[in-house]
């Protein structure tokens, strides 16, 4: 592909809407986003044809707050919000546009200190979990939420993070973030 990226991964749409990532990243943040959605793409398997493309918002609190708050009626930051494009169940292709990846800053960077592990490490995690939403994967029953954390260990290991649900407080805390509606 002339873009530089590898068959079958999506192109991404990076905006950065604040100045803290690069200090939290310790750097740009796109080889970052594009290394997490990459391993996701072929964890899952993404044909070399597939023509699909994910938007991935690094902005604040403030703002994320106020998306949670019109989206999901919960007036508070969290860390990362998925709002997929079409309603697909795991396996199933994704069309042109895969969706929306929002992440707040500050919070991201408060979870990866409280968690005692890097920025970085936490932020793939969240876009690893961020983009399995997109593609149909959720935590509503015991059931899918097992699947999906697998999904997550799988890639994350990967990408040499350590399983981020050795911990049952992690496991609570990662499930209070919902795919949003399509």
């Amino acid at each position: 592909m002339t873009d530089g990226r590898q068959p079958g991964a999506p192109r991404i749409l990076l905006s950065e809407e604040c100045d803290l990532w690069r200090a939290i990243l310790k750097g740009d943040p796109e080889p970052l986003v594009r290394e997490a959605v990459d391993a996701v793409a072929r964890d899952q398997g993404f044909a070399a044809d597939l023509d699909t493309e994910v938007s991935v918002t690094l902005t604040d609190d403030a703002e994320v707050r106020e998306v949670n708050r019109e989206w999901r009626g919960k007036d508070k930051p969290t860390n990362v919000l998925s709002f997929p494009m079409s309603d697909l169940s795991p396996g199933d292709a994704p069309g042109p546009l895969l969706g929306d990846l929002v992440l707040a800053a500050e919070t991201c960077e408060r979870e990866a200190a409280e968690e005692g592990k890097s920025a970085a490490d936490h932020v793939r995690h969240l876009l690893v979990h961020g983009m399995l939403h997109l593609l149909g994967f959720d935590h509503e029953t015991d059931e899918d939420a097992e699947d999906m954390e697998s999904a997550e260990i799988r890639i994350l290991a990967g990408l040499g993070i350590p399983d981020p649900y050795g911990d049952a407080e992690l496991v609570a805390d990662q499930r209070t973030n919902e795919r949003l509606p399509s």
